[in-house]
């Protein structure tokens, strides 16, 4: 996969009006790097626990089978590695069989098929599905669309929220104009009966009989009045529930769009920094941005870029935002001490949410982190450790959460494969010591 694949692939999906155009362009990514390889896009019911659609892309256009398969199918490794998502997993048994199961392109003797899941909001949506043929020599198409798959999870969560804010707006239209019709109708019921029992009160009396029968119908008609006006005053508090419920759909869709501001942010910061990795041979200038990537998206006024350093052992600082003017760039770091020495050494992110959590973290005692609120989180690229990224005080003194440290995973995996690509660890580490 060159360079210029991602950045491409970001910029067909931030241009993309809908899924199908998306995944056209996913498939066209691969297709660059492996002609050989397929993918196929499975939409999961969360509901029923079923695969209802196949997708694959033909000649540039997306074809469509219905699916009646239920994921518990699936090998209980792999189904648990889908359900988490994040990464592929390997059909290792009778791969044929399975993309038969799942109408998937051929498996012929010797292919792997590799399924990764895709979580909105927590839940899954769609699983990718990747057929390629055996190979001897060089790599696996797996590890060239690992980074695009990453790239197309955000156009798929943006289209898919789009997706369920049109259906929730559609929904709260047809039962307001549901609920606004019984009232009016209701009403208009009411209305007659009203000018019923006025006409009928006006009539003159004749004899005793007749009015005690008049009398007896005024009865009948005002308790069935009040029926009404009971009747209708149920339906006017189902009517301001019904308007609450409008306003929390309100609500809910606001933070949907702030979620999906936030998702499009990503897209141009991703487009941003794979443009100056195509472009500049400045190796300061290339960390400055893989820093800006994941400072900017996570909102982070304080945020520090340690890359692996020549001598075993150790790591050097390579980029920093807010840092203490005494904290030079190229200052090494031991594998094992601070909190990034510690993240490094365990390849494990460490978060600390509030200043309580804190209290209990022994490691802050460093010039890297101030707040209470804080992440730390390992670069590795094929069980290769690339370096480490601290973020903290974030903007407008807001914390940081479980759902961050995912967006960061994802920020870090792009991080990682460009300062590998680039080598960036050993052009920038020999212009710091010439400093």
């Amino acid at each position: 996969m060159t360079v210029r694949t991602i950045p491409s692939l970001a910029q067909a999906l931030g241009a993309a009006t809908d899924l199908d155009a998306a995944f056209v362009a996913l498939a066209g990514a691969l297709a660059e790097s492996d002609r050989d390889a397929a993918l196929a896009l499975l939409r999961f019911d969360p509901r029923q626990g079923l695969l209802r659609e196949r997708a694959v892309v033909t000649t540039g256009r997306v074809e469509r089978v219905p699916l009646e398969t239920s994921i518990e199918q699936l090998p209980r490794l792999t189904l648990r590695a889908v359900q988490d998502g994040g990464t592929f997993a390997d059909l290792t048994e009778e791969p044929a069989a399975y993309a038969r199961l799942l109408k998937l392109p051929p498996a012929e003797d010797g292919a792997t098929v590799s399924l990764r899941g895709f979580k909105v909001d927590g839940h899954l949506v769609a699983v990718l599905a990747l057929v390629e043929p055996k190979r001897v020599f060089g790599t696996r198409a797996l590890e060239r669309v690992a980074p695009l798959a990453a790239l197309f999870e955000l156009a798929l969560a943006r289209f898919h929220e789009r997706e369920v804010r049109d259906e929730a707006t559609r929904t709260l239209e047809e039962v307001t104009q549901r609920v606004h019709g019984e009232y009016l109708t209701r009403l208009a019921d009411l209305e007659r009966q009203v000018q019923r029992a006025r006409e009928t009160a006006s009539i003159p009396l004749v004899d005793p009989a007749e009015a005690l029968a008049k009398e007896r119908e005024e009865a009948r008609r005002a308790e069935e009045a009040r029926r009404t006006l009971r009747k209708l005053a149920a339906l006017e508090h189902q009517l301001t529930a019904s308007v609450g419920q409008l306003e929390q759909a309100h609500i809910e869709l606001h933070r949907r769009s702030e979620a999906l501001r936030q998702r499009t942010r990503t897209l141009y910061l991703l487009d941003r920094v794979m443009t100056l990795a195509a472009e500049t041979t400045d190796p300061h200038r290339l960390a400055e941005g893989l820093l800006s990537l994941v400072g900017d998206d996570m909102q982070a006024l304080r945020c520090s870029l340690f890359l692996v350093g020549t001598e075993p052992g150790t790591m050097y600082l390579a980029a920093a935002r807010g840092l203490a003017p005494h904290v030079q760039l190229g200052k090494v770091v031991p594998i094992g001490y601070g909190v990034a020495g510690k993240v490094a050494e365990r390849r494990e992110p460490m978060l600390v949410v509030d200043a309580v959590d804190a209290k209990q973290q022994p490691l802050l005692g460093d010039d890297y982190l101030t707040t209470g609120s804080f992440i730390s989180f390992p670069l590795v690229l094929h069980d290769e450790l690339v370096g480490v990224v601290n973020l903290t005080n974030r903007a407008q003194r807001g914390l940081f959460v479980e759902e961050d440290v995912e967006r960061v995973r994802m920020l870090g995996l792009v991080i990682s494969l460009i300062a590998s690509e680039a080598q960036l660890a050993a052009r920038l580490h020999g212009q710091v010591r010439e400093r």
